[in-house]
């Protein structure tokens, strides 16, 4: 008797479902039935795993069901995977995507914070953009375990049409080779808007992936770019690390991810970044050579705030643009760590105030007191203005209410 468990069930598990399917040779469909909230949605519940069955013209089965107050999105993407580990098939039942999710990204959008979600935990999923992170990423590599790789797809692909991320950046972490080809299938036509590539150590994997992606959309009929990410993890990715943010004008940032690196290295992560100053140096020189955003890593303490912010702080005065998260906790202090200071705004409005004034007056050289500016601070400063500006620290109109120099 063929037989296949999906999904996941516990005293600590909470909205999702495990499901037990198996095929029997008659009798019809037979259902068995244990639910948290049985009571109030028990008869829905039964109704849509019969009407997903009949979809996969499953005539004769026992399902098995142990539900933890799973959505309808989930208990679909947990009785399809069963239904494709027993049967084979290739067919799909998509939800109907939601209104919210139709939006697109942007090169230029902030990656300042990108919150990294387990894609076989739907528990996760459903409230993670109400914490506003840059982007959030539905990870199908490390954090899921490899015999729950093809059914972490399916929800990942069904959280993608249906939970709202409320305007985050939309972001799916691969697996690597023939499995991440296999994850793209997948995702990619359901508003995907950037893909993670882990542990990548030269451009033709870069381009593969490219290839693929742009692949699928032609055989969806969709026209949006995919932007990509690839993550360096290994020493031999940090030294093909331009070559790796040139790959494809489809790459946005170049991230690093220190625990993969350090452990290629064999030695130990620390607080203080020692043993991977040279290969942040080097993702930043990369990064800014190929005109993208370079992406520092998560910070693993989710309990050291102190430490996260002064993490943060170095991370940007190295060059970094964002960094990862692992807890929504983190968001607030790595926006306030890579957004500018009140110093540094008060700073490059001067600077800005006194290059317009001396264009006004026709001279060559700009001057603040005693010390004279050169393009490229005056450049640094005015950069700082127009992040200031997008993030809402200072208002569009902020030079009118300056005094005159």
């Amino acid at each position: 008797m063929k037989q296949a468990t999906t999904g996941n069930a516990g005293p600590k598990v909470r909205s999702d479902i495990e499901v037990t399917l198996a095929l029997t040779d008659s009798g019809g469909i037979e259902l068995e039935m244990k639910s948290r909230v049985k009571t109030m949605y028990g008869k829905a519940i039964e109704k849509q795993c019969r009407e997903l069955l009949d979809f996969f013209d499953i005539k004769n089965a026992k399902l098995t069901v142990n539900d933890s107050g799973a959505l309808p999105f989930v208990i679909a993407a947990r009785v399809e995977a069963a239904v494709k580990a027993v049967t084979g098939t290739s067919a799909s039942l998509l939800p109907e995507m939601i209104e919210e999710n139709n939006y697109f990204t942007s090169r230029e959008r902030f990656r300042f914070s990108r919150l990294y979600l387990p894609g076989n935990n739907p528990g996760m999923f459903l409230n993670a953009g109400l914490h506003s992170p840059d982007g959030i990423i539905l990870d199908l590599e490390d954090s899921v375990a490899p015999d729950r790789k093809d059914e972490a797809r399916i929800l990942v692909r069904n959280a993608l049409r249906v939970v709202n991320f409320y305007g985050a950046e939309r972001m799916v972490r691969i697996n690597q080779g023939d499995r991440g080809l296999g994850d793209l299938d997948c995702v990619i036509p359901h508003n995907v808007h950037l893909v993670l590539i882990p542990k990548c150590e030269n451009g033709d994997t870069v381009r593969k992936i490219d290839d693929r992606i742009r692949e699928i959309k032609k055989r969806e009929g969709q026209s949006e770019t995919v932007l990509l990410m690839p993550i360096i993890e290994s020493a031999s990715g940090v030294e093909r690390a331009f070559e790796i943010a040139t790959a494809s004008p489809s790459v946005v940032a170049l991230a690093i991810g220190l625990e993969d690196y350090t452990a290629d290295l064999g030695v130990q992560r620390t607080k203080d970044g020692g043993e991977s100053l040279y290969a942040r140096q080097r993702i930043v020189v990369a990064a800014k050579a190929a005109g993208i955003q370079p992406i520092d890593s998560v910070f693993s303490d989710v309990g050291d705030m102190d430490g996260l912010l002064s993490n943060v702080l170095s991370s940007k005065a190295m060059g970094f643009e964002g960094m990862g998260c692992i807890h929504p906790r983190q968001i607030p202090v790595i926006r306030q760590g890579f957004s500018p200071s009140a110093d540094e705004m008060e700073k490059a409005k001067k600077i800005v105030l006194a290059y317009r004034d001396a264009l006004q007056k026709g001279l060559g050289v700009v001057a603040l007191g005693s010390k004279m500016i050169d393009p490229p601070v005056v450049a640094r400063a005015e950069k700082t203005i127009t992040l200031a500006v997008r993030l809402g620290l200072l208002p569009e109109d902020w030079a009118e209410a300056e005094p005159k120099q």
